[in-house]
């Protein structure tokens, strides 16, 4: 027997624009927890939907356990014991937990589906794993930490001996990422064997015992984390020295561009979620919003971006009250926004990159020609795409390719290039680095200084206290829909914060 649980030797992978695994040979030992990072666009979601059976590899050799394998598709990978975890999960809401599960291999009594039986199975799985789920639960009353232990149930129902995780902790909250960890851990030492792709090297370091770093289709290497640094890691991953928190001068604010008075809005189930909030913003500052995602924060910048409606309470920009406009006036107002889902409201995948990049100006000249009809300009958009994917690095620097084909990094190059390039007063950003790697998180950060630099009104909104003290001027902590506090970063601390989040007072 081998002591490897997967062996991936010389795959290759080429698409029509990019070869995505170049000559990669990639090993994990049996029951250890190997975490595979690298920039956005590197090739480690390739190299894990070819161990999985989603794409078929050009050339090279998978074994498992010992046995060489030809994956069709994932029906032969979870054959083999291989279940993957994707970034976006795949349940469906109405049904019960057991129900997602079982779907699909539903154990049967006399012809019909036995749910206490798929109710008895989730348990023990739940119980044997620690993974602390109801089986009789509806998903759509559960947070997306809840449902994440759901998708590790159905690989591990299907009879998975290796798990794979694409970034399993992109949504989820700094005490989820906690409880996953302790899940990841029970599972190796119940001899699973773990491989999980990430952004966030402290997670790494945390949680792994060795870790693959790819850029740009290769393998650089493979290291024990025992044996190396956050840092080192960092420098594999984008071939130089990337600064964990960017350099920040001394804010200059000047006049106020934002001014929130008493706000108050519904979340969908039509209760509070805005409680009189009140703060502002001026020229030249960077305010940061802290808080456990769902106590309001969605529901803020849906508000001041038009696409919900306050109850009650003014919402000024420059001086300008704009409660309630529609998002294309508050746009045109000089309103800026990084959405905190980038596929459902920063793009539209199947246009191409060019034509997302002038999303919001796309109906002004000189991207149309009036002539009676508004007329498509598309020289104009080309130019303007191509400018952009220079300035912002987007991979692969093809203006024609859809932005559902970029990698999640990729897209939200995109729409930093755009909402930036626009020039706006106020920049609203919702979780912009969110699934990103460090090259491009240090980038982003150094966009946002330098727009606060020139005298914009920035709103950061984060669920990273990391990147919340590292580039706020002020910080403002949000507790079920309200300003529970404002500090200055010098004297807020992650454990300060932290108390405040969760209702510990100032």
């Amino acid at each position: 027997m081998t002591d490897y649980a997967v062996e991936m030797q010389n795959i290759c992978k080429q698409f029509p624009l990019v070869l995505a695994n170049d000559d990669v040979t990639f090993t994990v030992q049996q029951g250890e927890i190997h975490a595979l990072v690298g920039e956005n666009g590197a090739g480690k979601s390739t190299l894990m939907n070819i161990l999985y059976g989603l794409l078929r590899l050009d050339s090279g050799r998978i074994s498992v356990n010992g046995q060489v394998v030809h994956f069709a598709g994932p029906g032969d990978a979870i054959a083999h014991g291989i279940g993957m975890v994707h970034q976006h999960f795949m349940l469906i809401p109405p049904l019960t937990v057991a129900e997602n599960v079982v779907l699909g291999q539903e154990p049967s009594k006399k012809g019909f589906v036995d749910i206490a039986r798929a109710n008895q199975i989730v348990q023990a799985l739940s119980d044997q794993y620690g993974l602390k789920v109801d089986p009789a639960a509806k998903v759509e009353t559960l947070s997306v930490g809840i449902e994440q232990r759901i998708e590790i149930i159905k690989v591990l129902y299907r009879g998975a001996e290796i798990l794979i995780l694409d970034e399993p902790t992109a949504v989820l909250i700094p005490q989820e990422v906690d409880e996953l960890f302790e899940i990841l851990r029970s599972l190796k030492n119940q001899g699973k064997t773990i491989i999980f792709i990430t952004h966030k090297l402290q997670e790494v370091m945390a949680v792994s015992d060795a870790v693959t770093v790819m850029r740009r289709g290769k393998v650089v290497g493979t290291v024990r984390t025992e044996n190396t640094t956050r840092q080192e890691i960092a420098t594999m991953m984008v071939g130089r020295q990337v600064l964990f928190r960017v350099e920040r001068t001394q804010a200059e604010p000047g006049a106020v561009v934002l001014t929130v008075k008493d706000l108050k809005a519904l979340n969908n189930k039509n209760l509070p979620a805005l409680r009189g909030i009140s703060f502002s913003v001026r020229e030249g500052e960077i305010l940061g919003i802290a808080g456990v995602e769902g106590n309001g924060q969605t529901e803020l910048v849906e508000v001041l971006t038009g696409l919900r409606k306050a109850e009650s309470g003014t919402v000024e920009l420059n001086g300008q009250v704009i409660t309630n406009y529609s998002p294309r006036l508050i746009r045109e107002s000089g309103t800026g926004h990084i959405p905190e889902d980038r596929r459902r409201r920063g793009l539209v995948l199947d246009f191409t990159v060019a034509q997302n990049m002038v999303l919001g100006i796309h109906y002004r000249p000189p991207f149309v020609r009036q002539l009676g009809l508004d007329v498509i300009n598309f020289g104009p958009i080309r130019e303007k795409a191509q400018r952009l994917l220079k300035e912002f690095d987007i991979r692969p620097p093809d203006q024609e390719n859809l932005a559902g084909n970029l990698s999640g990094g990729n897209q939200q190059k995109v729409i930093v290039a755009r909402e930036f390039d626009q020039n706006p007063k106020l920049l609203i950003a919702a979780q912009p680095t969110r699934g990103i790697d460090v090259g491009s998180i240090e980038f982003i950060h150094q966009r946002l200084l330098q727009a606060r630099n020139k005298g914009k009104a920035v709103l950061l909104i984060s669920a990273d206290l990391e990147e919340i003290l590292s580039i706020s001027d002020r910080i403002a902590v949000m507790y079920e829909g309200q300003i529970v506090g404002i500090l200055d970063p010098q004297e807020a601390t992650e454990a300060r914060l932290g108390l405040m989040m969760t209702g510990g007072g100032t």
